[in-house]
């Protein structure tokens, strides 16, 4: 029964208006070719500084220089800007879902009728 209404309640949340747009602006942002390239780019260069950093070695000025500009670069995109809003829409519906569950988990700890149907 529970793995039945946790399947039900998954399916809610992949067809609320939330999600949706989180789905939406991220197939945008994949789109954005120029965008995608300039995240590439940016893994590459922290991938590259996280190595150096695990060899015991500092990045140089010049890494964070450009990490720095990728990084404003990235942030000022329209499709990035979107996903970001999307995601922390998203992420507040979740938190409240999971404060309703908590609210559920307590509720059934206190209650003395059993139900399980």
């Amino acid at each position: 029964m529970i793995e039945d209404k946790a399947r039900e309640l998954g399916r809610l949340i992949g067809q609320s208006n939330e999600y949706q747009t989180v789905r939406r602006t991220s197939d945008a942002l994949n789109d954005d070719k120029e965008t995608v390239a300039l995240l590439q780019k940016m893994e590459q260069l922290r991938a590259n500084a996280q190595r150096m950093l695990q060899r015991g070695e500092r990045p140089t000025e010049d890494m964070e220089r450009e990490l720095d500009t990728l990084l404003g670069q990235i942030q000022s995109r329209t499709s990035y800007q979107r996903l970001l809003v999307a995601q922390e829409n998203f992420d507040k519906t979740m938190g409240r879902v999971n404060d309703w569950i908590l609210e559920g988990i307590e509720k059934g700890a206190t209650s003395s009728i059993i139900t399980l149907g």
